[in-house]
């Protein structure tokens, strides 16, 4: 989509923005990523906020998700469709909580049913078909990423622009479990924007399946007692 005047392509650019916007049905406001239960238990303030965003970044968030997303675009795009597959059951096999697990899965599937209507590229009608014979579980980093590479967002773009928005996710739910006010969320995404960039970069030298892992062991003990929460506002 030119501007009538010689200037770039707008659109793989704008659909990003609708991939990312936090109105686009996939779930995603469903989700504290954690933090619910880290409110639970007492373990986390507004003072500690930063703090614990950025270790699910650097820890979690990145090395898994985000070098999942990075792989299956590079796999869609060299129609490599079984490393496709062999990145998304090695995510699914790394995420040790089955609520973020369970999850992953929904908010992915509810993408790719979205996405027949929103974007309608090839790439994610054949992943949906890889995910209707259970060939792959369809998490939600790799269907983003599937979809980024149908849609031609370069895929540095599209890694950096899902960190935002997991980052922007976090901090919507810490304003609605009272963990901070909207201002202070605005600040704390301004805050890790260095953070996000490098998270993006070390993200996107992954090379194999097998370079996915996550070492956050106390954020996956919290999400099994959220499990068994009596009260939940978030399913994670």
């Amino acid at each position: 989509m030119s501007d009538g005047q010689g200037g770039a392509d707008l659109g793989p650019l704008l659909a990003q923005f609708q991939l990312t916007d936090s109105g686009f049905p996939s779930g995603m406001y469903t989700l504290s990523h954690g933090l619910e239960g880290y409110a639970q238990l007492g373990l986390v303030g507004p003072d500690g906020l930063r703090a614990l965003l950025t270790d699910l970044l650097y820890h979690s968030v990145g090395p898994a998700d985000a070098a999942a997303l990075v792989l299956a675009h590079r796999a869609v795009r060299a129609d490599d469709w079984d490393r496709l597959v062999e990145v998304d059951r090695r995510l699914h096999a790394i995420k040790l909580s089955r609520e973020q697990r369970t999850a992953s899965v929904r908010t992915g599937r509810q993408v790719l049913d979205t996405a027949a209507s929103a974007f309608a590229v090839p790439e994610g009608d054949r992943l949906a078909g890889l995910v209707a014979d259970r060939t792959t579980p369809g998490n939600h980093a790799v269907v983003v990423g599937t979809l980024y590479a149908g849609l031609d967002v370069p895929v540095e773009r599209a890694v950096a622009g899902d960190l935002y928005a997991f980052a922007a996710s976090w901090a919507a739910a810490a304003v609605r479990l009272a963990r901070t006010d909207f201002r202070r969320a605005q600040a704390l995404l301004r805050e890790v924007r260095p953070d996000i960039a490098a998270v993006a970069a070390t993200a996107l030298a992954a090379a194999d399946p097998r370079d996915l892992h996550g070492a956050a062991f106390v954020a996956d003990t919290v999400s099994a007692a959220h499990e068994r929460a009596q009260a939940r506002l978030f399913v994670t």
